[in-house]
């Protein structure tokens, strides 16, 4: 089977619906980089739509009635949505899943120190990186530090313009020898992904703070002076003390725009598109919908870089506690019935797939690896070589997709992950299938997937939405 060009399919009108959807998507990325700016993104979204607060609904004995919109936000990084369809519950949902944690440089919790006339912060990378990709690039820091009496100091910092930005530094090729020799695994160990942060040093008026001559140098300045002078610009920029460092949490991401790539502008090349890609096409799907006849739910998790761990991780059951919820206020609500809504569901677990790289031709089955500009991706299974740890989707479901696909002219492809013995990955979708319900993988096909910049088509980003906004409602099997 020969893979179909998206391009080729689009009318004039559909093209500029392309390129306006990539506009909003880019603004999206650039305004979410952690997980808690997409959560106030997306939050600010569906309120707009006409959603609101799960918990506050309880508080004020509501109930819930088709077509309304509800939504729940765990720990400020996860979120469920819900649109109430015409059918029971216990009938099954329709939910899309994507995760909006990406790869990136974490600040440890003691992280400020100096060096050679460096001031650095100490830093512990999250998820799977090629770390010798993150030396020698502007980098930007945003996060939360939250202070002993409550108060969170909000940071966000290196993608004004007229920010400071931050890097690591690489050994100068002139002496780079020894270094060179390494395995890429080794070229930069994990402890030197250290950012630095400042170099000069903070200046004391011995008169007026009474400093004794050996604390000083020559110049007045005192022992740890760059550190110090960060300290200072912390302390009246942020309200920030050191001890601070302890209940923050910061993220160090790459600075800088999301931007069109190529002569042609077909492409977008930014930070973090996995798997805010998918994040973003599923809350665009969820806000277009209009009525359904089955329960509709968007879940956009944190974790699943790190294995989707902890309580904002696809394997807590913060997912499952918000379906009970919502189901109560439905007046649907008995552990029986929870177990049979999730078993009757239907899922896409939207992640991303790796894209054919010409340049590494080598790594991939080309019958069976997704192409940019080829639509949307399905992945039967992820895993690794013998698809371990993969959820596989049955030959059925892959059916009916399928049928909703062609039936609203949807492109899509199918895919792997590469040659089989090469390695591989997984998703959140084996999580959803324990509770027994139909789950496939699928998404947009990514270009340098977890390299600081990632590339995708924007035909598409543009034709995944298409695909939520079919599955959604129309599933049912």
């Amino acid at each position: 089977m020969e893979h179909k060009n998206t391009w080729e399919t689009y009318s004039a009108k559909q093209l500029k619906e392309v390129d306006d959807f990539a506009r909003e998507y880019m603004d999206f990325l650039d305004n979410g980089k952690t997980e808690r700016e997409c959560i106030d993104q997306i939050v600010n979204a569906v309120e707009k739509a006409g959603y609101r607060e799960l918990e506050q609904m309880i508080r004020d004995g509501k109930k819930l009635r088709t077509g309304d919109k509800v939504y729940c936000v765990w720990m400020n990084k996860s979120i469920a949505m819900f649109q109430i369809g015409k059918k029971k519950m216990t009938e099954g949902l329709n939910i899309l899943g994507a995760h909006i944690d990406s790869p990136r440089l974490d600040i440890k919790q003691n992280p400020l120190y100096e060096d050679g006339g460096f001031a650095y912060l100490d830093t512990h990378y999250y998820g799977g990186v090629k770390k010798y990709q993150w030396v020698t690039l502007p980098l930007a820091i945003h996060g939360v530090a939250v202070k002993k009496d409550g108060t969170t100091l909000e940071i966000n910092v290196g993608d004004n313009e007229d920010d400071p930005v931050f890097f690591v530094s690489d050994l100068l090729i002139h002496l780079a020898q020894e270094q060179m020799e390494k395995k890429a695994n080794k070229v930069i160990e994990g402890e030197a992904l250290d950012i630095i942060v400042g170099n000069k040093p903070l200046v004391i008026d011995g008169k007026k703070n009474g400093k004794k001559q050996e604390e000083e140098g020559e110049t007045g300045a005192a022992k740890d002076a760059v550190k110090k002078g960060i300290l200072d610009i912390l302390k009246k920029t942020y309200d920030m003390e050191e001890e601070d460092f302890i209940s923050a949490e910061l993220e160090v991401v790459p600075a800088g725009r999301a931007r069109e790539a190529g002569f042609d502008r077909s492409m977008i090349l930014a930070y973090g598109q996995d798997d805010r890609v998918c994040a973003f096409s599923s809350l665009k799907a969820m806000l277009e919908i209009g009525a359904v006849e089955r329960t509709a739910c968007c879940i956009l998790v944190d974790k699943e870089e790190i294995g989707s761990v902890g309580a904002t991780g696809m394997q807590s059951k913060f997912f499952e506690n918000a379906v009970a919820e919502v189901m109560d206020l439905a007046g649907e609500y008995s552990e029986l019935n929870v177990r049979r809504c999730l078993a009757h569901s239907c899922m896409l677990s939207s992640d991303v797939s790796s894209a054919f790289d010409p340049t590494y031709a080598a790594s991939f089955d080309k019958k069976n690896v997704a192409y940019l500009g080829c639509g949307m991706v399905f992945n039967k299974f992820t895993g690794s070589r013998g698809k371990s740890g993969s959820n596989d989707a049955n030959a059925e479901y892959l059916g009916h997709i399928r049928a909703i696909f062609e039936k609203e002219k949807v492109n899509f492809q199918t895919a792997e992950l590469g040659k089989v013995d090469l390695g591989g990955g997984g998703t959140i979708a084996y999580i959803l299938a324990l509770y027994g319900m139909n789950v496939i993988d699928s998404g947009v096909a990514v270009l340098n997937m977890h390299a600081p910049w990632e590339a995708t088509s924007k035909a598409d980003v543009y034709e995944t939405k298409r695909g939520y906004v079919a599955f959604l409602k129309h599933a049912e099997l």
